[in-house]
């Protein structure tokens, strides 16, 4: 008999050599990894195709066939003709070639399974399964396709394999598998058995008892992610007392009086929002999501001057020197009406006004300081920080994150304020966030001219490069974009020196100026770079997505993306963001290649029709999904789901977090004896999911 957490080696047919090939490729170590690596896939091994019916365009077939010839046309290249009542069909092989050769004896019948392809002409088979016409495979089933690499292909763990370890597993385990839910929690929400679901997720009986399997697995997997988050927001509201706050104070009011535009309806919202945690009694972690151009920083600014209303400091964290600077600018033109200090620390700053800037946090001086992860140094102390807020939080590491908290007055730690642009669908703020509030900034500021954005092909590069120069005339400036997805890729930093070559050709010095951003550059250079065509001494920036979040250069009129099949949707939509910041009219032209998939297509018309984020964000997540595709775990996300998908179960996720809210209701430390069981899952290292709100 083996154990739930058995190492994997130990089972039949594993050994050694196999189980660290398991643990490298799948990140599979015990029995339990095993069992709840699922298929991404079903294929229907009940019906059989005959020969004659075979196209190349069908995914897979199944043959009943006599072997009528086999030829080893060398060690490495053994070819077999099959035949049944309708015609005849090559297989080929290129490896195992002596032991098929001498399986495949002619007038013997096989079933055959595989991809039909066309070569020179001729329909054939390259490495099909082969079954014994009696054998399980070949009994009509629906047969379980698992995620696999080349590594594990070649170490001989095929998909049969893999089929015939489960199945062992299952054998010696499934009796002494413990259920993982209460019987009220399986009553209530019309749930298989733990022991019946995993059964038939591997080996459906038929498809209604694969549907059951799934739904129970994937209600499990988003119930106990969704309880652990609330369970933690719950013990963190009980055991963080927040610094009280009541007032706006003078400032407050003397900044939004000297507005020169009435605040959104969706800012008004979100301040409220924001004035009700500050109040509360309990530390505020809330995350402001805001497409771009939405007016975050004017919410971030009025949230700051709240704290100062009520005697302490505010601090504005920013993922790059750039970003840092463009907020203390934007910050410091909002507080002239007021009498608040603001000032900003990066690694750029002298030696002289550092000290100048410590002294003046230590003493009070300072109400805002706005900057980069300069702010986390040692070195850095606060009077008495009552407000973090960090922006594009993703760019910072935990550490640098968690430094910060530490710096609140008498070990207090700070209200928590995270701002992002990048739109995120519902279901995953959910998950990634689900132990924060989430406001949301849905509304763009009146007067801003919607970019247009337009898609052309390579071969209209001539008349985008007269439009360039058209808007340079008029004293505009122009983003163009290389994808780069990752700093190695020497075909990608080819393509941006090819292109960025090609630029200064057709846009020659005088009159015109070009420069040229990416990620291999020192960060002098780059800061370098990007500060001349932020004050205007550029009229090009040729970059990769270096400056995808936060550069505001309201001069830009155009974003030209090459090869813009290559992103995301949201990430086009981030960088459309980076035009249409001033008043003038402006462009995004999508420069694509001449052969698209019709996902790239689809992604490209989509971001044509619509400038809204969130929808965006949404439709993205359907097509991409939130990680990595068929069958691998889900990146970026508190615990890895091994079967739910956040972007085709956002209904049950939503059904599974009510649930949980009301199961936490009830019991909120899981106390009940009906509960004992939840609380003994969520002991376990997976759910032991990071404190956002500290780290964030």
């Amino acid at each position: 008999m083996y154990d739930w957490d058995s190492k994997i080696q130990f089972l039949s047919g594993v050994g050694p050599k196999r189980a660290s090939l398991l643990q490298k490729e799948l990140e599979v170590e015990t029995i339990s990894d095993l069992l709840h690596l699922y298929p991404f896939r079903y294929i229907d091994r009940s019906k059989y195709t005959f020969i004659a019916d075979i196209h190349p365009d069908l995914a897979w077939v199944q043959v009943k066939a006599r072997v009528a010839s086999r030829n080893l046309i060398s060690m490495k290249h053994l070819s077999v003709i099959i035949e049944d009542e309708t015609g005849s069909m090559e297989i080929v092989f290129f490896k195992g070639n002596k032991y098929i050769f001498e399986k495949l004896v002619p007038g013997s019948e096989f079933v055959f399974f595989g991809k039909p392809s066309l070569f020179n002409g001729k329909l054939n088979m390259v490495h099909p399964e082969i079954d014994s016409p009696g054998s399980i495979n070949a009994q009509g089933t629906l047969t379980g396709v698992y995620p696999s690499t080349e590594k594990l292909k070649n170490g001989g763990i095929t998909g049969k394999v893999m089929i015939k370890l489960i199945a062992t597993a299952l054998d010696q385990c499934l009796p002494h598998i413990e259920e993982t839910l209460p019987d009220y929690v399986i009553k209530e929400n019309h749930l298989v058995p733990l022991r019946f679901a995993l059964q038939n997720i591997h080996f459906p009986k038929d498809q209604d008892s694969l549907s059951k399997a799934a739904y129970r697995l994937k209600f499990e997997e988003l119930f106990f992610l969704q309880l652990s988050l609330l369970k933690q927001k719950y013990v963190r509201s009980r055991a963080e007392n927040g610094i009280p706050m009541p007032k706006v104070g003078k400032d407050f009011n003397a900044c939004f009086q000297a507005l020169p535009f009435e605040l959104t309806g969706a800012q008004k919202r979100v301040i409220k929002e924001i004035r009700a945690d500050l109040t509360s009694g309990s530390q505020m972690n809330r995350l402001l999501q805001g497409d771009v151009g939405s007016g975050k920083t004017m919410v971030a600014v009025l949230t700051s001057l709240i704290a100062v209303g009520n005697g302490y400091q505010s601090c504005i964290m920013a993922p790059t020197e750039v970003l840092a600077q463009q907020h203390y600018a934007n910050i410091s033109k909002y507080l002239q009406p007021t009498s608040v200090q603001c000032a900003l620390l990066t690694g750029s700053t002298t030696a002289k006004e550092r000290k100048r800037i410590h002294a003046g946090l230590q003493d009070g001086s300072i109400g805002i300081i706005v900057g980069t992860h300069a702010l986390i140094e040692d070195v850095v102390q606060f009077h008495s920080l009552g407000l973090a807020i960090i922006d594009e939080q993703h760019r910072f590491g935990v550490d640098q994150r968690s430094k910060l908290w530490a710096k609140g007055r008498d070990g207090c730690p700070p209200h928590v304020l995270i701002m992002t642009a990048t739109p995120i669908p519902r279901t995953l703020a959910m998950t990634l966030y689900g132990d924060l509030d989430v406001s949301v900034l849905d509304e763009m500021p009146p007067g801003r001219k919607p970019v247009q954005t337009l898609q052309i092909g390579q071969d209209k590069r001539y008349q985008l490069y007269n439009f360039m120069k058209q808007e340079i005339a008029k004293g505009r400036q122009v983003f163009v974009v290389y994808p780069l997805i990752f700093e190695s890729e020497k075909i990608d930093l080819k393509n941006l020196q090819n292109g960025y070559e090609d630029i200064v050709r057709n846009f020659p010095y005088p009159p015109y100026k070009v420069a040229i951003v990416h990620g291999q550059q020192n960060n002098d250079e780059k800061n370098f770079n990007m500060a001349a065509f932020v004050a205007g001494r550029a009229n090009i920036l040729v970059s990769t997505t270096v400056i995808e979040v936060g550069v505001d250069v309201p001069n830009a009129s155009v974003m030209v993306i090459e090869s813009a099949e290559r992103f995301g949707l949201s990430q086009l939509h981030q960088l459309r963001g980076r035009v249409g910041r001033g008043a003038d009219q402006s462009f995004c032209i999508l420069v694509k290649d001449v052969k698209l998939s019709r996902e790239s297509q689809k992604r490209i018309d989509l971001l044509c029709a619509t400038d809204n984020g969130f929808e965006i964000a949404e439709e993205d997540m359907k097509m991409r999904g939130p990680g990595d595709l068929e069958g691998t775990q889900q990146s970026g996300l508190p615990i890895a789901l091994n079967i739910a998908s956040l972007s085709k179960d956002g209904l049950l996720l939503s059904q599974a977090r009510e649930y949980a809210q009301k199961v936490l209701d009830a019991d909120p430390g899981l106390d009940f004896p009906a509960n004992r069981l939840l609380a003994r899952e969520l002991r376990k290292d997976k759910y032991d999911i990071k404190d956002y709100s500290k780290i964030s």
